[in-house]
């Protein structure tokens, strides 16, 4: 195996993560900011009004995306194993 294949795998491995937790992380990106700016205009400090809807958010986005990620999850780990005998030889 040569540095830049394995550079490409690690490559595409991070791409798959990044792909797989985007969902969920844009839906607690914009959740967060909404209940920045009522929490701004407001000026009510309190902690648990930032947390708790993201973590809302977040637990929806996984049910909702769920049958995606693992699906992408899974065809990445299936190209990874139907492609061992490259990787080992």
């Amino acid at each position: 195996m040569s540095a830049e294949f394995v550079i490409g795998l690690a490559g595409r491995a991070v791409y798959t993560t990044l792909i797989a937790s985007a969902p969920m992380l844009a839906l607690a990106l914009i959740i967060g900011l909404v209940i920045s700016v009522f929490q701004a205009t407001t000026q009510i400090q309190e902690q648990t009004l930032a947390f708790v809807p993201k973590i809302v958010a977040v637990f929806v986005a996984l049910i909702v995306f769920g049958p995606w990620i693992l699906n992408t999850l899974i065809q990445f780990t299936y190209e990874i194993l139907n492609n061992l005998y490259k990787y080992i030889g």
